[in-house]
Order: structure tokens, then C-alpha cells, then sequence
């Protein structure tokens, strides 16, 4: 098969690898109160059916991508999304609460193993200088998945029940292990892989999952609760350990030639502030139109629509700009974007008009698409072959991890007042602002778009072995998986 033709099937399978777990985490907000009735669970065990997917998403995320460049991401994709049917299968078949507590668990592994391996397999289809439409496509395609998913599993949950929400995963996971089957992507020779460093994949995954599981559970305990700060303490205590291991050994879980690429981390901070300011704001946004406006879900939905629209349409623009005038000043574009558009959200009150509030959604999508598509071209552009796994896998991490955190921020604050939603939301829009200073950081032209050195932040050096937001029902809902 010609080049061109595998290249369209790696980017088919990215593009629905990444939309079968965007759509799987906002059809499960359907799915949940009836879950709750039908299996007698308490809110809290229905929390947790979030919480351990998540805890299992952002443990695995990085160690996944990093056995990708091992193994090969192909073979980690297959696995990942046929572990992922599976275990909506098995959720849709379990008799009682903790056996989906259980299943979303080894659901969330599973798409940590997915996640990393679809970015990882544009960048060995695809030259870096080629990257930035199929990461747009990918990009529309994961807003369009998370905001048709309310609607879908609207339709699935009212007609079939809450289990048919987990049923529609398997007959998608099948279609994409067959065409994963057909990529034949090309894997770079690798004389001697590296191997996984299993004391630093430890004390990472308990890092990742102790924070995740902490932010969780702001919404419930508050920032000061002793259990939250215990958490806390703990992330701390472990990621200084695990920076010193990192340090010493000689295989680590993070390579030195990513830890200390600055378009790298520049581009992880930047999804990480931008991810909580826009989450952050539309959970707050949805408390305010259902509870304050007193909208039902599908009049509060059509006035975020605008949002998911401009992600669309949004990101082709994106490409176009950061061809022509490079990561930095598109990045540092998009940021203020999404700050103008939280900050005007928390402008408008009950006398607002429908245009006013399609206009600051509408901004704040154009402008999160934008941040999305420069920081995910340039960290899986600028990233060598032989980390294309790890990479994706950081990036995958820190889209998981801002929205947690954003929508912890948010909770934070109690009520639903007027005066409550103003200043959480300019709060929001600080953190998202906290963007503008990775993105001036990042490159003012790509290196290989100007043809004359290597990858932007990445030395010269000889080649490298490779180896939306949640409805409260009388309690706070963890968010789905963010998208990436």
C-alpha cells in the first residue's frame, strides 16, 4: 500500500481512538443517575466510578507511552483498545456498584495505553513538517465527540438504559483494532531499546494517582480538609524522591533530552493552565445557567454549543497560523483567547443576551483549540522518533490533569451567586493567563519548518536508540476525561 493511503489509516485510527474515550467520558454523565438507581449505589461510590478511572488514567499515562517506544505504539494501541471494549463489556454486564468501580479502573489503564500510542502514531506516520493538519483533524474530532456524547448517551440511556451506554464502546473498539491491524507505520531500527525503569514508573504512577485522586476530592473535603493536605504532603514527599532517583539512574522514566527541552515543557505548562481556566470555567458556567437561569440541560448544552463549534472550525485556522507566524506568537494568541473569553464570561449575568453569551463561549473555544493544536504540534513534532511515546504520554497527562485541577478551583469557591461566579471565573482567567509565560517560551518558527537544524529544543545529537463539564445531581460529579 502507498505511503498516502497509511498515512490516512494511522490518522483514522488516531482520530477514533481518541474520540471513542472523548465520547466515553461524557456519555458516562448520562449514564450515572441511572446507574445510581438501578445498582442501589450511593453518590459516593457513583463518584468513585470517575475517580478511579481517572487515578487509573493519570498513573499510567507516561509509563504507557514509554513502553510504547519500547514495544512499538501499534502493538500498545491494539492493546489498549482492545482492553478498553472489553472492559465496557464487562461494565455493561456487572451486577452490582463495585464491580463497575472495579471495571472503570482497569477501563482508565486501558486508556492510558490508547491515549499515548494514537499521538505517537501520527508522529512515525507523518513528517514533522506535515503534523499540524493531521493534529487539527484530531482535535476537531475530539470536541465534536465530547459534545455530541451528552446527546448520544442521552438518547442510548432514555431508549436502552445505562448499560447500552457501555455497549456502543464495544462495536467501536472492534472497528479500530481492525484498523490498527492495517497500519503499517514505520518503526525506527533500534539497535538497543530502552528499558522501563521500574522504581521510577512506581514512584510516578503513585505521584500522578495520589494527585489526581486528591484534586478529585477538593469538590468534597475543600483545599484545607486534613486529608486533602495529607495528599498533598504525600505528591511532594514522592516526586522529590522520584526526581533524585531520576537523577542517578541511567535509564530514566523521563529522558533527559525531553525533561530538558524547553518547547517540551513549555508546551505541558501551557495545556496544563489553559486546561483548568476553560474546564474550570464551564463547570462553573453549567452550575450557574441550570441553577441560577434555571435553563434544563439541553437549553444550558445549546449555549455552550458555540464552544465546540470554534474548537471545530478553529483548529484548520490554528494550522494556518502556526505555519505562518510559528508557536510562539499562535500560542501567546490562543492563550489570550481563552483568558478574554473567561474573563467576559464572568461578565454577563441574568439580563445577557444569548449572542452575548455565543460570543465568550465562542471565544474561549477558538482560543483553546488554538493553544491545543500549537502545544500538541510542537511537542510531538519536536520530539525525536525515539520518545514519540513518552512525549505523547506527558501531553496526554497534563490534559488530564489541568481540567481536575480547574474544575477543583472552580468547586472551591461555594455558591452560585452572581457575585460568587464573577470572581471565580476572573480567578480562572489568572490561571489560564499563567499560559502567556511558557508561551513566549516556545519557538518563533519551527526549526523544520525553516529547514535548518534539527527539532526545535532538542540538541544535535547522534540518532537515539528507540526501543465537559459535569451535572450535579444533589452531589458534585468528577469530570470526564479530559480531551487530548
Amino acid at each position: 500500500m502507498r505511503a498516502p493511503a497509511q498515512r490516512q489509516i494511522a490518522l483514522l485510527v488516531s482520530v477514533a481512538g481518541a474520540m471513542i474515550v472523548a465520547l466515553d467520558g461524557t456519555i458516562l454523565l448520562m449514564a450515572q443517575p441511572g446507574m445510581q438507581r438501578d445498582l442501589g449505589a450511593s453518590v459516593s461510590q457513583i463518584q468513585w466510578t470517575s475517580t478511579g478511572y481517572l487515578v487509573a488514567v493519570a498513573a499510567l499515562l507516561v509509563i504507557a507511552g514509554r513502553l510504547g517506544d519500547r514495544y512499538g505504539h501499534q502493538r500498545l494501541l491494539l492493546v489498549g483498545v482492545l482492553g478498553f471494549g472489553a472492559a465496557s463489556a464487562g461494565i455493561a454486564l456487572a451486577p452490582g456498584v463495585g464491580w463497575v468501580i472495579v471495571l472503570r479502573a482497569v477501563q482508565g489503564g486501558f486508556a492510558a495505553f490508547l491515549q499515548p500510542a494514537t499521538l505517537a502514531l501520527l508522529r512515525l506516520a507523518y513528517p514533522a513538517d506535515r503534523l499540524g493538519t493531521p493534529i487539527a483533524i484530531r482535535t476537531s474530532a475530539i470536541a465534536v465527540a465530547a459534545g455530541s456524547g451528552p446527546l448520544l448517551g442521552g438518547v442510548l440511556v432514555a431508549h436502552l438504559g445505562w448499560r447500552a451506554a457501555f455497549w456502543v464502546n464495544v462495536p467501536l473498539a472492534s472497528v479500530i483494532a481492525v484498523l490498527t491491524l492495517a497500519v503499517r507505520a514505520p518503526t525506527p531500527q533500534c539497535a538497543n531499546p530502552p528499558r522501563l525503569n521500574l522504581t521510577s514508573a512506581g514512584l510516578l504512577a503513585v505521584a500522578l494517582a495520589t494527585l489526581v485522586h486528591a484534586l478529585s476530592d477538593v469538590p468534597a473535603r475543600g483545599w484545607t480538609a486534613s486529608p486533602t493536605l495529607l495528599e498533598f504532603s504525600a505528591v511532594i514527599g514522592v516526586a522529590a524522591v522520584l526526581a533524585r532517583h531520576e537523577r542517578r539512574t541511567t535509564h530514566a522514566i523521563v529522558p533527559p533530552a525531553v525533561a530538558g527541552s524547553v518547547p517540551v515543557t513549555a508546551s505541558m505548562a501551557i495545556l496544563l493552565v489553559t486546561g483548568a481556566g476553560v474546564f474550570g470555567a464551564l463547570f462553573k458556567a453549567t452550575f450557574y445557567l441550570q441553577d441560577v437561569l434555571r435553563l434544563d440541560p439541553l437549553a444550558s448544552g445549546l449555549r455552550v454549543l458555540p464552544l465546540t463549534v470554534l474548537m471545530v472550525l478553529g483548529s484548520p485556522v490554528a494550522v494556518a497560523a502556526l505555519r505562518r507566524y510559528g508557536a510562539r506568537r499562535t500560542a501567546i494568541a490562543g492563550t489570550v483567547l481563552v483568558v478574554a473569553g473567561i474573563a467576559g464570561l464572568s461578565r454577563l449575568g441574568p439580563a445577557s443576551t444569548w449572542m452575548a453569551m455565543a460570543a465568550v463561549f465562542a471565544t474561549i473555544g477558538a482560543g483553546f483549540a488554538t493553544v491545543m493544536v500549537t502545544a500538541t504540534g510542537t511537542v510531538v513534532g519536536d520530539a525525536p522518533p525515539g520518545y514519540a511515546g513518552v512525549v505523547s504520554g506527558l501531553k496526554q497527562t497534563a490534559m488530564n490533569i489541568g481540567p481536575t485541577f480547574g474544575i477543583a478551583v472552580a468547586a472551591g469557591a461555594t455558591g452560585q451567586a452572581a457575585s460568587t461566579m464573577s470572581s471565580t471565573l476572573l480567578i480562572l482567567a489568572a490561571l489560564a493567563a499563567l499560559g502567556l509565560l511558557p508561551a513566549s517560551r516556545l519557538p518563533g518558527r519551527p526549526a523544520h519548518l525553516n529547514g535548518d537544524g534539527p527539532a526545535a529544543g532538542f540538541p544535535a545529537r547522534a540518532p537515539i536508540p528507540q526501543a465537559a463539564p459535569a451535572r450535579h445531581a444533589k452531589a458534585i460529579e468528577q469530570p470526564p476525561n479530559a480531551p487530548g
